[in-house]
């Protein structure tokens, strides 16, 4: 595995000076070899102008958060970080890599989660270079990479969890989205480590059942809220029938036998958890 090596490079301006003035000197000698016929000096000359002229071609700009890979007829020699006008080897090649902050964000997938349910998911995932030779040698196409390389995590994730959760102690897509950013964080990253690459975070962004289960999985959703909205009023009711009673026998209100406390128990429970209000009924008589 090629790994970064960092490389230091002279600095531009120095040679922005120094190369020109060269120039100048070597021109201005070749000119004068030739006027008096000294063709050796004349050619020695010529030859280190084109030498010069040569080394106009190691003059090359890094941007800052960018980094130029360098090699030598097919061999990596280091990465240029320093920002600003360089001067290297003309005979190097440069290859520009981006470091800075970049961000994907996936088209939406159709996968089975882990009930067989077929779910809609797609997911946003931020990273960037840190290794500018692990990008170039080790991968063909890095942006390519990161973007299927992403989307094959997104499938995994999506198919180790429920879209929901049917217990408490059970991570779900829908209802731990923390956890979950966290695992398909950690699940990109082991993907995009061969190639350099750092995941800063990795959320999902879309999240939905498929179309043709949407309806009957919202008739589902919709009933377990009924159930547990009827869970709550039931033992809302309960309690409040056990107080009443308890406060009428500690007051001495009245004396309930059983068969008049069950049927007490019953219409307060009919008032209580019923849907519609109830009409009363005044019993003018004795109540046996």
């Amino acid at each position: 595995m090629i790994q970064e090596k960092t490389r230091t490079v002279a600095s531009g301006y120095l040679a922005l000076l120094v190369l020109p003035a060269m120039t100048l000197v070597f021109g201005w000698l070749f000119v004068r070899a030739a006027q008096v016929g000294n063709e050796v000096a004349a050619v020695l000359y010529a030859l280190v102008v084109l030498v010069l002229f040569i080394c106009y071609k190691g003059f090359f700009m890094v941007h800052p958060n960018q980094a130029k890979v360098l090699q030598l007829f097919g061999t990596y020699v280091g990465s240029v970080r320093q920002t600003g006008l360089r001067w290297a080897n003309p005979f190097y090649s440069k290859v520009p890599v981006s470091l800075r902050v970049r961000n994907f964000e996936s088209e939406v997938l159709k996968v089975n989660d882990n009930s067989g349910n077929p779910i809609d998911i797609a997911a946003v995932v931020v990273w960037k270079v840190v290794d500018s030779a692990e990008a170039v040698f080790e991968v063909d196409d890095y942006e390519s990479f990161v973007k299927i390389q992403s989307e094959a995590a997104l499938r995994n994730l999506a198919t180790s969890y429920p879209y929901e959760s049917h217990s408490e102690e059970q991570v779900a897509l829908r209802s731990d989205p923390q956890a979950i950013a966290e695992k398909l964080r950690d699940e990109v990253q082991d993907r995009l480590e061969k190639a350099g690459v750092q995941a800063i975070e990795a959320r999902i962004s879309h999240l939905a059942y498929a179309k043709e289960i949407a309806s009957a999985m919202l008739k589902r959703q919709q009933a377990q809220a009924i159930v547990a909205a009827r869970r709550q009023i039931v033992d809302g009711a309960v309690g409040m029938v056990q107080m009443a009673l308890s406060e009428l026998k500690a007051q001495g209100v009245v004396d309930l036998d059983e068969e008049r406390k069950a049927n007490m128990v019953c219409n307060l429970l009919v008032v209580l958890c019923g849907e519609e209000n109830a009409q009363p009924v005044l019993n003018a008589g004795s109540l046996y």
